[in-house]
């Protein structure tokens, strides 16, 4: 009998671990198998990610982390197909080859083939595209329907109670998060802002001022929150002028106007950079003004990486802080903040930034040695900064507004 082994699914939008034992993959594959000898087992690999080509017999796969690989599934071998959810193959359905399309996730097991990165499959087990799509759509819905998002503003780490606050009509509340033993909590990774690579957390890692989504079941009143899953993460808003700009490697340098440091800033495929017009910039410098310096804030969702607007009010230099609502306007007369004229603007590239120019940017935590990543970076802001308290002008990490559990880049 086999040793007992776990491999982890991650999909877009949704995380599913399998459990692959020797009892569960005997009855899968309808009784029990040859033992395999001791080497084969030692140069077994797994890979799990997504199929990028199919050309014959052999799938080219686009693995979570590391190269692609091109794996080899022959005539003979049975392909699994299991539903987003599931923890356990009692309900797979066997699939053929021809079923398997672009798109589609995959664990392989399997051994060296004849090149450096292909396998011979083993075992396939597949979770369809559009399986995958479907669950993430009522994912969303479920996040939407249940969710709510906030800044936190205290955690009991005794009493299981992060208490936050969260957009509500006419502003903000304060709504008790409350934890279960069975409560899944995940943070996201210190360089990312997918929902895919939040890692598991714990309650005690969730400190005061980090962002938090949770969803489960509310109080008749809204004031409390029983939650099934929570994921949280601390983030980083930096203003400052740029010293380089290296669009070959998609990085920059930016001296932080507050720590007086270059921060070395890495921009992704999920990094959303805009630039504002000088109309749009000498408009928010000139409500700004008239207005004492109000904080403008908005937030690219979990959902999209980099999508939705919210009013939060931020900290000066720091990481992401303060109270969010949706859709919100900043302090003074309901005008537009800040994300709301982002929101509007055309993206632009890192080609288009010079040396010298301000920019605004919500990043992700860093690393001191590896810097940060950018969630959001916006341009032309030199009149904002110039503005009264306008570095503490600030965008958020997060739509606070709504609740969703999709991938699309980020939540």
């Amino acid at each position: 009998m086999h040793s007992a082994k776990r491999a982890v699914l991650v999909f877009a939008g949704c995380a599913v671990v399998v459990a692959l034992s020797a009892r569960f993959a005997t009855r899968a594959q309808g009784g029990p198998g040859p033992q395999q000898p001791a080497a084969q087992n030692a140069a077994a690999r797994q890979v799990v990610g997504t199929i990028k080509v199919i050309r014959g017999n052999v799938v080219t796969l686009a693995p979570d982390s590391g190269a692609e690989v091109n794996v080899e599934v022959r005539a003979t071998l049975r392909i699994l197909r299991v539903a987003p959810g599931e923890t356990n193959l009692t309900n797979a359905a066997t699939i053929q080859f021809s079923e398997l399309q672009v798109g589609d996730r995959v664990l392989v097991q399997g051994t060296p083939g004849g090149g450096a990165q292909s396998l011979v499959a083993t075992r396939v087990i597949a979770m369809k595209r559009s399986d995958v799509e479907a669950k993430q759509e009522l994912d969303r819905q479920d996040w939407q329907r249940r969710g709510i998002a906030g800044l936190v503003n205290a955690v009991d780490s005794t009493a299981g109670v992060v208490t936050v606050s969260a957009a509500a009509p006419g502003g903000t509340r304060s709504i008790a998060v409350r934890t279960t033993k069975d409560t899944a909590v995940r943070r996201y990774a210190p360089d990312s802002v997918r929902f895919d690579d939040a890692i598991p957390g714990t309650l005690a890692q969730i400190k005061t001022g980090d962002q938090l989504r949770a969803r489960g079941a509310r109080s008749a009143d809204g004031s409390e929150l029983t939650a099934e899953e929570i994921v949280a993460g601390t983030f980083r808003n930096i203003a400052g002028t740029i010293n380089t700009v290296d669009p070959a490697a998609n990085t920059l340098t930016v001296m932080d106007l507050i720590t007086k440091k270059p921060v070395l800033v890495k921009i992704s495929a999920q990094s959303q950079v805009t630039k504002l017009t000088p109309e749009a910039a000498q408009g928010i410098a000139a409500r700004a003004r008239a207005a004492g310096g109000p904080r403008g804030a908005g937030a690219p969702g979990p959902g999209a990486g980099a999508e939705g607007a919210a009013a939060v009010a931020g900290r000066r230099g720091g990481a992401g802080r303060g109270a969010g609502g949706a859709g919100g306007n900043a302090r003074g007369g309901g005008q537009e903040n800040l994300q709301q004229v982002v929101s509007r603007m055309p993206p632009a590239t890192l080609a288009g930034l010079q040396k010298g120019e301000a920019v605004m940017i919500v990043s992700t935590e860093g690393t001191d040695a590896g810097g940060v990543t950018a969630i959001m970076l916006v341009g032309g802001v030199e009149p904002i900064l110039a503005a009264p308290a306008g570095a503490e002008q600030t965008l958020s990490p997060w739509n606070l507004g709504g609740g969703d559990g999709g991938d699309g880049g980020g939540f």
